[in-house]
């Protein structure tokens, strides 16, 4: 009976590794590694805009089939490419390079001056910015906002930059404007004003929208961001993140929307809100568009053109009479999904950093990380000492499973005598077997329940290395300079392999010999995943091994059992 259980156990236990890795698979938006179903149709038609609050008001160009007046928008040409008109305006701040474009004020490339866009241990050497948002012939990703109602200024209609202003922060200056403006469309002029901060990755960014004409208008402003629906060239097979747009609200707090579910016209999140953020989220970095609590706004996601995505709002602008100008004041975050910066800027934006179903663990395991990184000022000890403290916390919980494995490692060779003895009679063989158990105080699931409790945990802390942009270039020691990455010589990969089995060499063999193989099998395949795996994952995963076979070498030491190798046969 005992061993028809550990079969189960070990058929559940492999099929839910299956299960659970091809659920994250699909939760970060990637077609399923081992159940794949059809894939998604990638030449889907733009969907229609999201219901109109009045009947003549059409969407904005980057989000609709069709700009008003019927031009395309720069957004869907071939290419994402921006109108051959179009001017280029660049400001600096200390930790941006910002290019704005005069068709319509929209911000189209944003460098992020302290983050670098290559790693340190790729080939190419040169330490570039990282760029975020960008627009060219391979990539579109850019901020856009503009009005709509009755034929206004969109993110299509050419604006003036004016003022004057430097085109860097100067030294000792804190705070830098850049203006646009627009001419009299539809008896509406349109200005924009960016406010740039030194040290600050959001933006604030004031509409003012002034009537020209000689009757009351209604506009509405939209804003939105739009990118290509491309993945991350960081991405492999083993592990993936969420790349996609957003929705945040208090009603449903954070909400994830894939790229597949947007072609399918199945995204769901909440519409119409008066507060919250609509973000563009993907691996370590994440724009974000927020407008004031308390206004009103229509939510909406969209399909542009083929591989071609929008998240965004609209809000109704109060009646604007004759000769009256209208502001409402919005920010824009584009940067590093650094967790305690974005706390400060709005509640619930640090959700872009995303710990899935972990959260409430990965918090505070990040918490204290980073405590440790302040006080040894290298990410990757910092990694090394926070697993000893977790293995300092669950010290007895896996005393108690090493006793249970020691005292099983102990009767063991009673066990196989025994098997050997009455192989022909299964049933006297499980009375003898739990006999023996019964007799020697033994529960042969007494090492498994311990462990299972601590899975949630080190999982948690896998999201959080997995998450957190501070591993992003940061170096160890000696060949690894950056823990984001693999290790390029692939000899922490090696330990890692080496640790494991050790680790599974020091367990007792299970008395079925078909079970002992999968047991020494299976942490094995485990460990060919992680020569693709970030070097801190790695390092994480081998200090958790190291002190595990030290704490079994302890405990078997304690009882008086010897240290052996049990290696089955694979002949």
């Amino acid at each position: 009976m005992n061993d028809i259980r550990r079969s189960i156990l070990w058929v559940v236990f492999g099929m839910s590794m299956v299960l659970i890795w091809d659920k994250w698979q699909i939760h970060n938006g990637h077609a399923p590694t081992f159940f794949p179903g059809s894939a998604p149709a990638s030449t889907a038609p733009a969907q229609p805009g999201p219901a109109a609050v009045t009947a003549d008001t059409s969407l904005p160009a980057a989000a609709s089939t069709a700009a008003p007046g019927g031009s395309a928008p720069a957004s869907e040409a071939p290419g994402g490419a921006p109108s051959a008109v179009a001017q280029r305006h660049e400001f600096s701040t200390d930790v941006f390079k910002l290019v704005f474009n005069s068709e319509g004020g929209s911000l189209i490339e944003a460098q992020l001056l302290k983050h670098a866009e290559a790693t340190q241990q790729s080939k190419d050497q040169t330490v570039r910015p990282f760029t975020l948002l960008n627009q060219d012939g391979n990539h579109v990703y850019v901020a856009q906002t503009g009005l709509i109602g009755g034929g206004f200024p969109t993110h299509k209609t050419p604006m003036t930059l004016v003022g004057g202003s430097p085109s860097a922060l100067a030294e000792g200056q804190n705070e830098l404007q850049v203006r646009f403006e627009s001419a009299e469309v539809g008896g509406v002029k349109l200005v924009k004003t960016y406010t740039l901060r030194r040290g600050h990755y959001d933006i604030g960014v004031r509409h003012e929208v002034q009537n020209l004409s000689g009757q009351a208008v209604n506009p509405q402003l939209y804003v939105q961001l739009v990118r290509d629906g491309s993945k991350l060239s960081s991405e492999t097979p083993f592990y993936s993140t969420f790349t996609g747009p957003a929705v945040y609200t208090t009603e449903k707090k954070y909400q994830k929307v894939e790229f597949a579910n947007i072609e399918k016209n199945k995204a769901e999140y909440i519409k119409n809100t008066t507060d919250g953020y609509v973000a563009m989220v993907q691996h370590y970095f994440a724009s974000a568009w927020l407008l004031g609590d308390g206004v009103a706004r229509e939510n909406f996601v969209r399909q542009v053109d083929k591989n071609l995505f929008a998240v965004g709002a609209i809000t109704r602008l109060p009646t604007i009479e004759p000769g009256q100008t209208q502001t409402l004041e919005s920010r824009l975050f584009a940067g590093p999904q650094e967790e305690k910066v974005l706390e400060t800027i709005a509640p619930g934006l640090e959700l872009v950093k995303d710990y899935g179903w972990l959260t409430i663990l990965a918090k505070p395991l990040y918490w204290l990380l980073e405590k440790i990184h302040g006080y040894v000022g290298n990410w990757g000890w910092a990694i090394v000492l926070l697993v000893v403290l977790i293995k300092a916390a669950f010290y007895w919980l896996n005393a108690s499973a090493y006793r249970s494995m020691a005292k099983m490692k102990k009767i063991n060779p009673r066990i196989m005598e025994m098997r050997e003895r009455l192989k022909g009679n299964p049933q006297q063989m499980q009375q003898e077997m739990m006999k023996i158990y019964r007799e020697e105080k033994v529960n042969p699931l007494g090492g498994c329940f311990p462990i299972l409790i601590q899975i949630p945990v080190f999982i948690a802390l896998y999201w959080v290395l997995l998450s957190s942009v501070e591993m992003r270039n940061a170096p160890w020691a000696l060949w690894i300079s950056d823990l984001s990455s693999p290790d390029p010589y692939f000899i922490l990969p090696l330990v890692m392999a080496v640790t494991t089995l050790i680790q599974t060499a020091l367990n007792p063999l299970p008395p079925d010999p078909l079970q002992a193989k999968l047991m020494w099998l299976m942490p094995l395949m485990f460990s060919v995943m992680f020569f693709f795996f970030p070097s801190g994952l790695v390092l994480y995963w081998i200090t958790n091994n190291v002190l595990t076979i030290a704490q079994q070498a302890v405990i078997n030491k304690s009882m008086g059992v010897p240290l052996k190798f049990n290696i089955p046969k694979f002949r």
